[in-house]
């Protein structure tokens, strides 16, 4: 069995800007390296990792593509692409596109004042640039202004392979859940749409307290929604650091999927994500 951790950050503020990272984020105001995550894969199992851009700039991904040849844990790079400007985007591939590590793109949509901003006409196009290469796109789909839009990305670009990042943050409320549901479901009807069971901790009511318990039913609905085919593990770290650490989020997902099969346990805890980010492991 392979254990793949799909979503893990790093950033360095004194090397790249993190506009969005203030110091009202407390305990992930601070640089985190591969040399602090490392140990903490060692004692969780997990053999190898993805990271994943934490800022829309060239500086970002570049960053992340010098740790990945420098560690050999690192399996994939999802970087940033300028997909709003579909002719730098097809100009900038030519160089990530010989990069081994670069494996799709992330933006951070809902940075953009535009709740739209992703389906418009030339980030389309953008995606399309993407998908003719074979590379994947990380959707940061925050309900209730993201998700919908991604049952649209598959109809306009259906070559592209989409994952939903964090599984779109369910909201909390019960009228909010259900709506949550009905677009999940909607996002899932499309056989190249994925999903990320990470980031699940900082959607409970109380970061210091919550277990397995708090995540399973959200989790469960993810199973029966897309399979064990299209989800994927991820720890979101270091944000998971605002509710728990990494062993903890690693145990308490793990405990969501007991009652799984074994095939479909190492299909979340690696072989999805394998697949799909064509990692060759």
């Amino acid at each position: 069995m392979l254990n793949v951790d799909t979503h893990q950050h790093f950033w360095n503020l004194d090397e790249v800007a993190y506009p969005w990272l203030v110091p009202a984020y407390g305990p992930i105001y601070r640089n985190f390296d591969a040399d602090e995550l490392a140990p903490q894969l060692e004692a969780a199992g997990v053999d190898k990792t993805v990271i994943v851009q934490a800022m829309d700039s060239y500086a970002d991904t570049d960053s992340m593509l010098a740790i990945a040849e420098a560690y050999d844990w690192v399996a994939g790079v999802v970087g940033w692409l300028p997909i709003h400007d579909p002719e730098e985007t097809d100009k900038k591939l030519d160089e990530y596109g010989r990069n081994p590590y670069f494996k799709g793109m992330r933006h951070l949509i809902h940075e953009e004042s535009n709740p739209d901003w992703v389906v418009q006409k030339q980030v389309i196009e953008g995606l399309q640039i993407l998908a003719d290469r074979g590379l994947t796109f990380d959707v940061v789909a925050v309900f209730p202004n993201h998700l919908k839009h991604v049952p649209t990305l598959a109809e306009k670009v259906p070559n592209l392979k989409m994952v939903v990042d964090h599984l779109a943050k369910p909201p909390l409320g019960d009228d909010d859940r259900a709506i949550w549901r009905e677009q999940l479901a909607a996002a899932a009807e499309s056989p190249n749409v994925y999903a990320k069971v990470s980031g699940l901790n900082t959607v409970t009511p109380d970061f210091e307290n919550w277990t397995y318990e708090d995540i399973k039913p959200l989790v469960d609905y993810a199973i029966e929604q897309f399979g064990a085919d299209r989800l994927m593990f991820g720890s979101d770290w270091p944000v998971a650091v605002l509710a728990g650490d990494y062993a903890k989020v690693w145990a308490e997902t793990k405990k969501c999927l007991a009652d799984l099969s074994a095939d479909e346990q190492d299909a979340i805890l690696g072989g999805t994500g394998n697949a799909f980010y064509g990692l060759g492991l």
